[in-house]
């Protein structure tokens, strides 16, 4: 299945860096990241929480705008 995933320039540039640096596809780090992310946070109240932090923000924030530090996402 394919899911299509909208990301600043930034961000699109810093994972292709990494891509590279690993010798993998830019769609091979997502699927991993992905996956990891939904491994540790499956039914959990931390992924709601999470999930509505960033859709507080999102909403109102275009992709250009600067976001809050997400540093701390797993405290």
């Amino acid at each position: 299945m394919a899911i299509g995933v909208r990301v600043g320039p930034e961000l699109e540039q810093r994972l292709d860096r990494l891509a590279r640096s690993l010798g993998k596809s830019r769609s091979a780090c997502v699927r991993e990241a992905i996956a990891q992310y939904v491994d540790r946070f499956a039914d959990s109240d931390e992924a709601r929480r999470q999930s509505a932090l960033i859709a507080e923000h999102s909403s109102s924030a275009h992709w250009s705008e600067q976001l809050p530090d997400w540093a701390d996402w797993t405290a």
